[in-house]
């Protein structure tokens, strides 16, 4: 295989940029860890309706790929999602909020796989309360009707490069229109290209924040198998500095090491290539709110799917935690109307295809299976 200087360093440059690039995704022949992308190969293969959603369902976009979901089968036609409170990021996402909105993603992507084999869904959310450990109670009965979008599940990414300098075009941008606000502006491109960056840098340079990343890191084909969630750095050309003691955790998390100095190079590179954005506001902030935040951006990235283009979400800026308020405060100010609340920003553009995300097995994932 033949790397770019660009792909090289992020080789080289170890963590935190590897998982935002894409390159610790680069799985190269037997070193492809094969058991944790087998979910993906599993889809649909559910004689049980609601486990067939399910097996769609938890290949959805989620916050550092925690995956916190369980489902106990109720009966013989409904489920119950729960949040598994041990898959958490109380550094970055101290009030769970973008944890919610992966459950949004979760929810309707499973929405939507059951109406494309014929089925609908009953719906109803925090039944025992917003504070209780159900997030949804669901029942599925026949008589629901396919959506278009459910046919890009299966191509639906969440593309972590460089884009390229096509852009979005006007009529591109009014068509996802209906799905988020969409910018594409120069200077308000160039204005989010400085926030995103700058905030970016404060979940980097926090030694608190930077390590939550750092611990969800699987490194290598063995880990990545035995936890496929969290921060995926597999490949046989990582693995051979792994075993040369060239790239390790310690090395992440020094502001003195190449790998962190590397980093930082490689993620300026990735959030400057970006043509433009999309974002997400709410008028509330309940936890319903943030459900369907995450079900909006579902349907916003198989959309970018459908037509091509490629979505990233860049939520540094949206997290709530002291160090991040000035650029919080920023992006309210850019994005939303007063009292309303961003809930999710990512870049828009073209970027190149990339290998699934590992994911455990459903039945990993559900209660009492």
């Amino acid at each position: 295989m033949t790397l770019s200087r660009r792909k090289t360093l992020a080789l080289i440059g170890g963590g935190t940029i590897l998982a935002a690039s894409g390159a610790g995704a680069a799985f190269v022949g037997t070193r492809t860890p094969g058991v944790a992308q087998q979910p993906w190969a599993l889809a649909g293969t559910y004689g049980d309706p609601r486990k067939n959603a399910l097996s769609y369902g938890l290949l959805a976009p989620n916050p550092h790929n925690l995956q916190p979901w369980q489902v106990g089968l109720d009966g013989d036609d409904a489920l119950t999602i729960y949040h598994d409170k041990t898959k958490r990021l109380p550094e970055t996402d101290p009030f769970d909020r973008q944890i919610m909105i992966g459950f949004g993603c979760f929810v309707e992507q499973m929405v939507l796989a059951a109406g494309a084999a014929g089925y609908a869904v009953d719906l109803t959310l925090f039944p025992d309360g917003e504070d209780a450990p159900a997030v949804a109670r669901a029942t599925f009965a026949e008589g629901g009707m396919p959506d278009p979008l459910a046919a890009h599940m299966m191509e639906r990414r969440s593309c972590k490069e460089p884009f390229t300098a096509q852009e979005v075009t006007g009529a591109q941008a009014n068509e996802l229109e209906m799905f988020a606000d969409i910018y594409t502006d120069k200077a308000m491109v160039e204005a989010l290209k400085a926030l995103t960056w700058e905030a970016w840098m404060v979940e980097y340079e926090t030694p608190r924040t930077l390590k939550e990343s750092v611990d969800l890191m699987r490194m290598g084909k063995a880990e990545i198998n035995a936890s496929p969630d969290g921060i995926d750095l597999g490949g046989a050309f990582l693995e051979g500095l792994m075993l040369a003691g060239m790239m390790n955790r310690e090395d992440l998390s020094d502001p003195d090491s190449i790998s962190y100095q590397q980093g930082i190079d490689i993620y300026h590179e990735m959030l400057h290539a970006t043509p433009g954005y999309a974002a997400l506001t709410s008028a509330g902030n309940t936890r319903a709110d943030q459900i369907e935040a995450g079900r909006r951006w579902l349907r916003l990235n198989l959309k970018t799917t459908a037509m091509g283009l490629s979505l990233h979400p860049v939520s540094q800026v949206l997290q709530e935690y002291p160090e991040m308020a000035p650029h919080y405060a920023a992006a309210h100010t850019l994005l939303a109307r007063e009292g309303h609340t961003v809930q999710m920003l990512g870049r828009v553009g073209y970027g190149p295809r990339i290998p699934r995300t590992p994911r455990w097995p459903l039945e990993a994932k559900l209660i009492d299976a």
